[in-house]
């Protein structure tokens, strides 16, 4: 009795100090979650739509340069094609994108304060329907993000098990959403779309404007991006070992692990905004299977 006496009042004293540094490392981690998502506001004559974006930096030469990885859907209506004439005198497709702008939601004792707006150029992108959906950008401004996503790596396959616990934090509804979180599971892995690429299943809450936001372990690292929903518990994300092969067959893997160095702003900004190849990995039945894309368009009046 005197031994189960002593068990309890140990149970109680430690408690409080379990629940406190718990709380302190989830403040921890939402901090960090926070600071590293941003929106994403895409507009030209025709339409505006917003999804969801993820900072990370880097430093290149002597600046401080800020990227953010996003859902290439949520950007594909500021593509522009050009055809020109190269030194050689041959004519040869030119891709461009207009601008996009990143909003970052401020927040101070638990009061929205304002939000801070960049630009940023597209830098890299593969189409949603003809590749993977997947969408680099390089913020204009130096010095703009302070923080910077930490990405999962497993030595083996980069395979998140299903049931493990998530975040994401998301513009839900697009800006009026901005930095909302929520939590899920992953619920399945390999969902086959058009039998070409692989998506991972997750019941993270989502709504239009999530597209392009991360979804998280519990202790922050980055496992994948939303980019397509079937519903409030149906999601799927572009699993971060499919985000590391595209990255990998464009050089980008510095964009994914910080101890790969960055390439100069010249070799940056000269590499292809899309890929030369003309093998298409694309979901092509997208349409079909997994229709909703989650970003929240906007027609603009003329």
């Amino acid at each position: 009795m005197k031994k189960l006496s002593l068990l309890i009042v140990a149970i109680a004293l430690l408690t409080p100090f379990t629940l406190t540094g718990d709380i302190s490392e989830r403040r921890k981690t939402s901090k960090h979650l926070q600071d590293i998502s941003v929106t994403i506001r895409a507009e030209d004559s025709y339409q505006k739509s917003e999804g969801s974006g993820v900072l990370i930096t880097r430093k290149v030469g002597d600046e401080q340069v800020t990227f953010v990885w996003t859902a290439a859907h949520v950007v594909d209506h500021l593509r522009n094609v050009r055809t020109v004439i190269d030194s050689e005198g041959q004519s040869r497709k030119l891709v461009e994108f207009a601008d996009v702008q990143i909003i970052k939601e401020l927040i101070e004792s638990g009061r929205r304060v304002g939000e801070m707006k960049m630009d940023a150029s597209v830098i890299k992108f593969s189409h949603a329907d003809t590749g993977h959906d997947l969408a680099l950008l390089m913020v204009r401004a130096r010095d703009y993000g302070k923080s910077s996503a930490a990405f999962y790596k497993d030595a083996d396959t980069n395979i998140v098990p299903i049931g493990t616990n998530l975040f994401h934090v998301g513009s839900l509804l697009g800006q009026m959403g901005a930095n909302s979180m929520t939590t899920g599971i992953i619920s399945q892995l390999g969902r086959l779309d058009g039998g070409k690429v692989e998506f991972d299943q997750t019941t993270v809450t989502a709504f239009p404007g999530s597209s392009g936001g991360g979804v998280y372990l519990t202790d922050g690292k980055y496992i994948g991006m939303l980019v397509r929903g079937a519903g409030e518990g149906f999601n799927l994300i572009v699993p971060i070992r499919r985000m590391a092969s595209w990255a990998k067959q464009n050089n980008l893997m510095w964009a994914l692990d910080s101890s790969i160095k960055v390439p100069s702003i010249e070799v940056i900004t000269s590499m292809p905004i899309e890929s030369t190849s003309k093998k298409s990995f694309g979901v092509g039945t997208s349409s079909k299977n997994y229709p909703f894309l989650i970003r929240k368009t906007i027609k603009n009046s003329k």
